[in-house]
């Protein structure tokens, strides 16, 4: 498509040889005589650039520039001047002109500026086009706080975000360290009470002759020590979400007044007379097996079912490791801002070894190992030396003082050298060029070292 452009200048010969000029370049051009006129025009045509003189009668090039940042136009401003300094033309650049050209100028020289223009244009465009792929990918990637690109997290993402709009009680199950509560904390965000409270408890966690207080609350007098009323977690979570985590582990009798307040929506403090109507929406999450614990009479069948109206299962990291790599980038950007350590990343030798890890304590355990590694490394990469004994490291390059027994200077720099360059390999993923720098060697001098030694 051809490019519009916009000639503002009070001078009729200016207007008629930029507008000869461009035309002729494959530009197509309108004129105005002073400022007032160019705000009519661009407000009934849009322009991709405006040349514009600084000098005019009724309204100056500045005064253009503010009206048109003022009414948010977008067309890229290129200001012209006879008279201008280096300070006015500075002065232009920060109101907004992408450019400035003294007046009187060659040919080339407008024609270059254009083509700059355009091409920071092209680029602006670009950017905005792969942002907003980027952001599509990461809204298809991530849920809540939550990282993952396998088609098993991507089902959970899918099914959490479609049962967020409704409100019905959900039970998420998974082994411990799944990330349970960050699903149920996303639910909760992209639901209609987003803004209102999200109130996480254990059930595990509060001994069981305070459970019942703390879930309903009590009046004043209620028990010895109640010198106040105090509200329950239902109603510190009325009108938003009630997030029970372990809920397997709740007593069979506080099983039937939890019950209760799902069916009927209402809570009684304990020691008050009159119940209160309550809306809060139910999660509950557990890493045990419910119908097991249902079958042997640990956990209330018609809780069970009141509470598993819809179910989501997260997967332990050990059945989608395609997703470590990514929870790897995301756990070492959020540790460089919280610990200030700049990091490179991670060796594929380390990445290796985190991939094949069986992950026990799954999200979890991963986050807490690259904490560590993160600490640990001094090269600003993490290396299979920086990760836990258990994971099986090969030792080979991590000590370059061991030198197997010899007191030869000769034998231990030979040994010395084959470590470290070993290590340098390894940390720059087999780069090679990487790797002469890591070494502060010469590309020719690691060539003929690796086929020295057989690396």
């Amino acid at each position: 498509m051809l490019k519009t452009i916009l000639v503002i200048d009070d001078e009729a010969n200016m207007r008629h040889l930029l507008s000869t000029l461009l035309v002729k370049h494959g530009y197509t051009v309108d004129v105005a005589g002073e400022g007032m006129d160019g705000l009519s025009r661009i407000e009934a045509k849009s322009y991709d650039f405006i040349l514009c003189d600084l000098k005019m009668p009724v309204m100056d090039g500045m005064t253009f520039l503010g009206k048109m940042q003022e009414r948010r136009h977008t067309a890229t401003v290129i200001m012209m001047s006879a008279y201008g300094t280096v300070d006015q033309a500075i002065e232009t650049v920060k109101q907004g002109a992408y450019d400035y050209i003294s007046k009187p100028f060659k040919v080339e020289e407008i024609l270059l500026v254009l083509r700059k223009a355009e091409e920071r244009e092209r680029l602006r465009r670009e950017n905005v086009q792969l942002k907003a792929q980027l952001d599509s990918i990461d809204g298809q990637r991530s849920f809540g706080g939550m990282v993952g690109t396998s088609k098993a997290m991507q089902e959970v993402f899918r099914l959490a975000e479609k049962v967020a709009a409704y409100n019905t009680t959900i039970l998420i199950t998974g082994e411990s360290g799944t990330g349970k509560e960050l699903v149920a904390r996303g639910i909760h965000l992209a639901g209609k009470g987003k803004c209102a409270p999200f109130v996480a408890v254990n059930c595990g966690s509060i001994p069981e002759n305070l459970l019942e207080s703390e879930f309903f609350g009590y009046v004043r007098g209620a028990f010895t020590g109640a010198d106040k009323d105090k509200k329950g977690l239902f109603e510190e979570a009325n009108q938003g979400t009630l997030f029970l985590d372990e809920i397997g582990e709740l007593p069979l009798d506080l099983q039937v007044k939890l019950l209760r307040v799902l069916q009927e929506q209402e809570v009684r403090r304990v020691g008050a007379v009159k119940s209160q109507i309550i809306h809060v929406r139910v999660l509950a999450a557990t890493n045990r097996d419910m119908a097991t614990l249902v079958k042997d009479g640990a956990f209330r069948e018609d809780l069970f079912y009141r509470l598993n109206v819809i179910n989501i299962h997260v997967p332990p990291l050990r059945q989608h490791p395609e997703d470590i790599p990514v929870l790897c980038r995301f756990f070492l950007d959020k540790f460089v801002i919280r610990l200030g350590i700049e990091v490179q990343g991670i060796a594929p030798s380390a990445m290796n070894l985190l991939t094949q890890y069986e992950w026990p304590g799954n999200v979890r355990e991963l986050e807490n190992v690259l904490e560590r590694a993160l600490i640990l490394t001094d090269k600003n990469i993490i290396l299979p030396e920086h990760l836990p004994e258990s994971f099986g490291a090969k030792i080979q390059y991590r000590r370059i003082d061991d030198f197997s027994g010899t007191y030869s200077l000769k034998e231990a720099k030979i040994i010395m050298e084959k470590r470290l360059i070993g290590r340098a390999m390894e940390a720059a993923g087999g780069n090679k060029s990487k790797a002469s720098q890591l070494l502060e060697l010469s590309y020719p001098a690691l060539l003929s070292k690796l086929k020295e030694y057989a690396l």
